[in-house]
């Protein structure tokens, strides 16, 4: 473990453009789950009935009823060292852009500037009627928040049957088919369509570092670095690693 992670941090120093793909599982030390996972939302949850935009337009009140655990546990989650240690990779110069699943914004919580929100962000709502837009803590305690047209708001996440916010799938694949380097941290790369970044950077030449807690589909195939743990002790050591690399490079020249 501890040579794959000084081979890590290598490749990240010496790449001239690094990103990152996160998924739920960079989150899970934050104290949110992955729905997917067992005993997660979607298995209390129906996602037919609770997570699809058609079920939100029918019943907004009745979608809101699990929105609501899901803003409970959002507000109540802090960014852990796998969030903080990319955005002192990014204060660093050595990661370009960030790519992410989730909609909780840790990554911009935990200092990084430059996030790509895959699925966007839970930390404001539009009203679907009149495009009215607010901040979740202008409307904090209301459930369901209100639009002051009177309909009820939707969270500014993508929800099954919407399509991946075209700039975010269009800078993504530009930057994936660019990269140097791709850190897979926390997915499983099974969902579509980001499950085709590590394929993209991989064909172009990108060496792919993986962090997970378990092998996933892209262990054996595609993986060059697979650094199995915990996202949060595992980005600490590579980022004192990185750090211990720039240290000792600084004092060389």
């Amino acid at each position: 473990m501890e040579a794959n992670i000084k081979r890590a941090a290598r490749i990240i120093c010496q790449s001239t453009n690094t990103i990152a793909l996160t998924g739920a599982g960079i989150s899970v030390e934050s104290g949110i789950p992955d729905f997917r996972s067992p005993g997660g939302l979607w298995e209390r949850f129906n996602p037919i009935e609770y997570g699809t935009i058609e079920a939100f337009k029918a019943n907004p009140e009745r979608v809101w009823q699990m929105l609501e655990e899901v803003s409970h546990l959002l507000a109540s989650a802090r960014p852990n060292p796998a969030h903080t240690g990319l955005g002192r990779l990014q204060e660093l110069g050595l990661l370009h852009t960030i790519i992410t699943q989730n909609v909780d914004h840790l990554h911009h919580d935990g200092g990084a500037t430059r996030v790509i929100e895959y699925h966007g962000n839970a930390k404001t709502l539009s009203c679907l009627w009149c495009n009215q837009r607010y901040n979740t803590d202008e409307l904090e305690g209301q459930i369901p928040p209100k639009c002051s047209c009177g309909k009820i708001l939707k969270p500014d996440v993508v929800f099954f049957g919407e399509p991946i916010p075209t700039k975010a799938l269009k800078e993504s694949y530009e930057l994936a088919s660019t990269c140097k380097a791709l850190l897979v941290l926390g997915t499983s790369g099974e969902v579509a369509p980001a499950n085709m970044l590590p394929q993209t950077a991989k064909s172009t030449g990108a060496a792919i570092i993986e962090v997970n807690v378990e092998p996933t589909v892209l262990t054996n195939y595609l993986t060059d670095i697979f650094l199995q743990g915990k996202a949060s002790e595992t980005v600490t050591k590579l980022v004192r690693e990185v750090e211990t690399i720039i240290t000792e490079s600084q004092q060389n020249s």
